[in-house]
């Protein structure tokens, strides 16, 4: 038996909260330590294991860089991701610190549970589950359907808005945390942040720590090193599942990739993306988009009407130039007439 534990670090957040960009951030300052990082995306497009592949960092390589990509890793701990641990903890040099990064519609809960299965659990710990909230997005009510309503009901009663499947993982992903992250902090401003940290603290079950960053940027000693042991300390991270099994699927949402012709310019397409977005309830759109006569690819990325983009890098000459983005919406989305929009 090992007598030091290998600490994992989860980062969760909701989808388009930061959290890529927060791990190249915490790559580019950790690059003297062996980390190994496990990505899991909400649909079959594997962006963010590619941004990391690809961002030029020396740990972010393919050896150190593991895509869950069968589904959210809340649902597939047996299947994939138990297999992925014990495959790390048996290499030759195995890794100092595992950070994994959630998908943005994955509970934390059923991924802690798993560090106490016998043949991980006398071999790693959970250093800290860390979240990430996406400022703007969360005080313009991307989790609330009728944001207005929902603040005149919880005035009266803080449990009325359970029932939105949105706001349920936002919370339990909330619940789960050691420590909160206020992304984005920049777009929004100073009175909106006092207010999202108010507002935070209501929906937390234990005092935790709320900080606040702009781009991901932080250090990582106030991310590695927590200490938590979150698999010995459940009981203070409610669920909205708890006592529903080990069974819970993502049947509220729903992702499907589109490949759309080349586009003319960066501004026309995002353009059109914002219409697009607005008119069908899109809660995220990201990939891959090939701009006439740039050498470059661009990559995208959208959280209800809010896009950013910039070109990554040059496109291989092994591979086709094709434009593909992965749109994430809720269950009953019109997918014929969003592919429809695009082309």
């Amino acid at each position: 038996m090992q007598s030091t534990r290998i600490p994992a670090t989860i980062i969760s957040g909701f989808l388009g909260a930061g959290k890529t960009t927060l791990l190249r951030s915490l790559m580019e300052q950790s690059s003297h330590k062996k980390i190994a990082i496990i990505v899991n995306e909400f649909g079959s497009l594997g962006i963010d294991g590619d941004i990391l592949k690809n961002c030029g960092v020396p740990g972010c390589t393919e050896d150190n860089i593991v895509e869950l990509a069968n589904g959210c890793i809340c649902c597939t701990v047996a299947d994939e991701f138990l297999p992925t641990m014990e495959a790390l903890l048996d290499r030759k040099d195995p890794p100092e610190h595992i950070i994994i990064e959630t998908s943005g519609l994955a509970l934390p809960k059923p991924l802690i549970k798993a560090f106490n299965w016998p043949s991980i659990k006398t071999r790693m710990t959970v250093d800290g589950v860390v979240t990430l909230v996406d400022s703007p997005a969360v005080l313009a009510g991307q989790f609330a359907d009728d944001p207005d309503a929902v603040a005149q009901q919880r005035a009266a009663d803080q449990s009325l808005d359970h029932d939105n499947p949105l706001h349920e993982v936002f919370e339990d992903q909330l619940c789960s945390a050691d420590l909160v992250i206020l992304n984005k902090i920049d777009l929004v401003t100073s009175e909106q942040a006092e207010q999202l940290t108010k507002d935070i603290q209501k929906e937390l079950p234990k005092a935790v720590k709320i900080i606040q960053v702009a781009n991901g940027k932080i250090d990582p000693e106030i991310i590695l090193g927590i200490n938590a042991k979150a698999e010995d300390d459940l009981q203070s991270r409610p669920s909205h599942h708890d006592g529903e099994g080990e069974d819970h699927e993502h049947d509220d949402f729903t992702s499907f990739v589109v490949t759309i012709p080349t586009a003319d310019n960066p501004e026309t397409l995002v353009q059109k993306l914002i219409q697009v977005a607005n008119t069908h309830d899109i809660l995220r759109i990201k990939g891959y988009v090939n701009i006439a006569n740039k050498p470059m690819r661009l990559e995208i990325h959208g959280v209800g009407q809010r896009f950013n983009y910039h070109f990554d890098r040059a496109w291989r000459a092994d591979e086709s130039r094709e434009s593909k983005l992965i749109v994430i919406g809720e269950t009953g989305i019109d997918q014929e007439a969003i592919q429809a929009a695009l082309q």
